[in-house]
């Protein structure tokens, strides 16, 4: 195997090994390092084996309600070794799909951790404790990161879990705190408690999905007391004492007063941490802010032929982001006429029941940068496909400059809108306006046709509600 390369990249994530392709299609000698599973945290760990569980909890929950549908099923139950079987085989099926697509493009594998230990230098430990000597014209870092812990609980797998711990479970939980209540936090309670768990979420801030616009926090609140659980907003856990039998939390409320409550098990879900430690980087003098790497839009660092890409850059921390920011960084590399890259168009996505989606500024934030801003907003119940599927609650949201018609942000939440999103990032990528959005036909009868209502109703012009 060579060792002298254009381009190697620490980290097979979605952003590395979708880098890695690319850098590869455009004729570079490329070498991947990899301390654990092709694919990194996501395909092994996150997004993938997650949607899996997340789908199994969504079938349960449809065959608990089967008579609405005019069907019978009979007390339906389950098997949770099956359920992690399967999340595990999907994840290994997409593992095995990036190590095909290395050997395609002739990218080179090297197993272990990766340091940099000069300019264009990177030593390979393998786990026989061996090292493995890379050279590369340029180094990409994609190390991407790992769940934060509380400072006073750790994660230790039996009662106390972060998400690696929770795709994998032992025992079904009975009573299950989740700590943090971001996409990750609002799926895992979706997931537990559609499965029959009965989940309290915390939430230190205001409102769970912080980063949502505000109906769509409001709207999700509602819909997960609905279907019992116990939020909790304003609120901390200052302590966690953990035994074979379960845990005794202590949470303060919005009012400041604290209580000790037990629960079978607690999820925590409180943000991460960039894996930017022990990689080279102080060494060779690579700018960090708040661990994560400071980047321009095309990946580069303070330090020339050092690049950095995926969640170890910073927010948003999404599969999504780390691919483009790949493939703009390598292109640019390239020498191609590439531009820089943009945030503000990437997506975001919850898939709990219901599914949360967005991309742009909310209604707050469009205002706060000095907008003069028009929205609309469209209810599932008045369009015909939800209502036939039975899922007639949510509703998209559309906000628009007042002055221009510029699409400034989309947000919905409901059946399916994890899939409906990208219709309004393509509209922001192409700088549509609303009279573009307006005069698009729609095919009947779909779920998206509440996005068109949803502009029509920015400017008084719905039709169907």
């Amino acid at each position: 195997m060579s060792t002298t390369y254009d381009l190697a990249i620490i980290g097979s994530g979605p952003g590395g090994y979708v880098a890695a392709i690319r850098a590869a299609q455009l004729g570079m000698k490329v070498a991947i390092i990899e301390r654990e599973k092709l694919g990194g945290i996501c395909l092994n760990w996150g997004c993938i084996p997650t949607k899996a569980l997340l789908r199994t909890s969504e079938i349960h929950h449809y065959m608990t309600h089967a008579e609405q549908y005019g069907l019978k099923a009979e007390k339906p139950g389950f098997d949770l070794e099956k359920i992690v079987d399967r999340s595990r085989k999907v994840a290994g099926q997409l593992n095995g799909g990036v190590t095909h697509l290395m050997k395609k493009n002739k990218i080179d594998v090297v197993n272990g951790v990766g340091t940099i230990t000069a300019k264009g230098k990177i030593a390979v430990k393998g786990e026989d404790g061996k090292s493995t000597d890379v050279s590369a014209k340029t180094i990409m870092i994609a190390t991407g990161a790992r769940a934060r812990d509380l400072p006073f609980a750790k994660a230790d797998g039996e009662r106390v879990w972060t998400y690696r711990h929770a795709m994998v479970p032992k025992e079904m939980p009975k009573k299950l705190l989740v700590i943090g209540s971001g996409a990750i936090g609002v799926e895992f309670a979706s997931f537990y408690s559609d499965m029959g768990a009965d989940v309290t979420i915390v939430e230190m801030l205001d409102r769970i999905l912080p980063v949502e616009d505000a109906d769509v926090s409001a709207f999700m609140t509602k819909a997960l007391k609905k279907q019992g659980m116990d939020i909790r907003t304003g609120a901390g856990v200052e302590k966690i004492e953990s035994s074979k039998s379960g845990v005794k939390a202590t949470i303060k409320d919005a009012k400041g007063k604290s209580t000790t409550e037990e629960f079978s098990h607690v999820i925590v879900a409180i943000g991460i941490v960039p894996n930017t430690e022990n990689i080279g980087l102080e060494q060779l003098g690579v700018e960090t802010e708040k661990g994560h790497i400071k980047t321009d839009g095309y990946g580069r660092t303070n330090i020339d032929d050092i690049l950095a890409i995926g969640d170890v850059t910073g927010a948003p921390w999404l599969a999504h982001k780390a691919s483009h920011e790949g493939v703009v960084a390598v292109e640019k590399l390239a020498g191609k006429d590439v531009h820089a890259f943009d945030k503000s168009n990437i997506p975001g996505c919850t898939y709990s029941r219901p599914q949360v989606a967005s991309v742009g500024l909310t209604e707050a934030k469009a205002k706060e940068a000095g907008h003069e801003v028009k929205v609309g907003n469209f209810p599932f119940i008045g369009n015909g496909k939800a209502i036939a599927l039975g899922d007639p609650e949510g509703f998209v949201k559309t906000v628009f400059d007042a002055k221009t018609g510029e699409l400034l942000g989309a947000h919905m939440i409901g059946a399916e809108v994890t899939e409906l999103i990208q219709g309004y990032v393509v509209a922001r990528q192409l700088e549509t306006t609303e009279e573009e959005l307006m005069h698009t036909v729609f095919a009947h009868p779909t779920l998206s046709e509440m996005m068109h209502e949803s502009v029509l109703d920015a400017y008084d012009r719905a039709i169907h509600y």
